[in-house]
């Protein structure tokens, strides 16, 4: 299992004799000892004070999910939404209606920037908890990009269209997630609850295995 340390006098994750680099996403060689305290953190309190010191580079990560959300799809979201923000993830998402108008609205009242990237070739078609509307014009053709531009994607619920950026999502071997009643495809991992969504895009970002 990898050991993760955060030097309080740097501001600095350390595994091993590496640290993590939040701009790159990538770990690298230190070139010195690192002085001071270090304290022992999990991945999800690594990434909450990467967060703290706007110190991570905002790579999208996308929720997907129905227009015609339930109401236990849209409090899901919300609450995934608000949790991307707490832990400074960039939200990507359709930027429509059901479960991507409540990501952004967790994402927003968060603190958050939610980014929508829209079929339509008006940025007006937007939700209106969506800060950085992107007009594609191109139909659902945009679920390719809203795929490839993720590092992950969480699917809460949904139907046809979820089930094309999943399977796109695992053709660009994107991790995908899925909560609620999301489509079973192969590859595709499920879980319950988002602190669990949470720690697996973290392990994702820190690149970890043993957690």
């Amino acid at each position: 299992m990898d050991i993760l340390k955060w030097s309080e006098e740097t501001s600095i994750l350390i595994k091993g004799n590496q640290f993590f680099d939040g701009h790159s996403l990538k770990w690298k060689e230190l070139s010195e000892v690192i002085s001071g305290k270090l304290t022992n953190v999990n991945p999800l309190q690594a990434l909450k004070k990467l967060a703290e010191g706007n110190s991570l580079r905002r790579v999208p990560i996308a929720i997907i999910g129905p227009r015609d959300a339930t109401k236990l799809q849209y409090k899901l979201a919300e609450d995934l939404g608000r949790a991307y923000a707490l832990y400074g993830l960039q939200l990507i998402c359709g930027g429509k209606n059901g479960v991507m108008e409540a990501a952004c609205k967790g994402h927003l009242e968060a603190g958050g920037t939610p980014i929508g990237l829209l079929p339509d070739g008006d940025f007006e078609c937007a939700n209106p908890y969506v800060s950085i509307p992107i007009a594609t014009g191109i139909g659902p053709a945009r679920n390719a990009l809203i795929a490839r531009a993720a590092l992950v994607l969480v699917a809460v619920g949904g139907g046809v269209g979820t089930i094309s950026e999943m399977a796109l999502g695992l053709q660009f071997e994107r991790k995908i997630l899925a909560m609620k009643d999301a489509p079973q495809l192969n590859g595709v991992i499920y879980v319950e609850t988002v602190e669990e969504a949470i720690l697996h895009i973290a392990n994702k970002i820190f690149d970890l295995s043993g957690f």
